[in-house]
């Protein structure tokens, strides 16, 4: 799994991998856009051949997500239900929940407001 941390530039993104079980959970602190969409698609992607890949990805630390991110969630989602598995989304901020709204990604990938809540879904 990937483990970036942010370097204070522009776009700098961390990605901490952590698990709940059989479920993955990715928390992601600062901004996702160009700069940072390889970084986070490879997070989303590599959940190493896991039967049934569950993520939850916690977007509490987002500050700031451009098309890049939701094209990035699209693409896991895809990846994910193609194998029997699902991505949830958490705790996003008020300025990212409504781009994920806008464009309608809420109504495909689960959005909640916590970690806790998406994992019991």
């Amino acid at each position: 799994m990937t483990d970036t941390h942010a370097t204070g530039r522009p776009g700098s993104l961390s990605i901490d991998p952590t698990a709940v079980g059989d479920i993955r959970v990715l928390t992601l602190h600062g901004e996702i856009d160009h700069a940072v969409r390889n970084e986070l698609t490879e997070a989303l992607l590599s959940y190493d051949g896991a039967a049934l890949p569950k993520t939850v990805v916690d977007l509490s630390g987002v500050t700031f997500m451009d098309s890049s991110g939701i094209n990035a969630l699209i693409a896991a989602h895809q990846s994910m239900s193609d194998a029997q598995g699902w991505l949830r989304l958490a705790g996003a901020q008020e300025s990212v929940l409504r781009i994920l709204q806008i464009v309608g990604l809420d109504q495909v990938v689960p959005c909640h407001p916590t970690v806790e809540q998406a994992l019991t879904a």
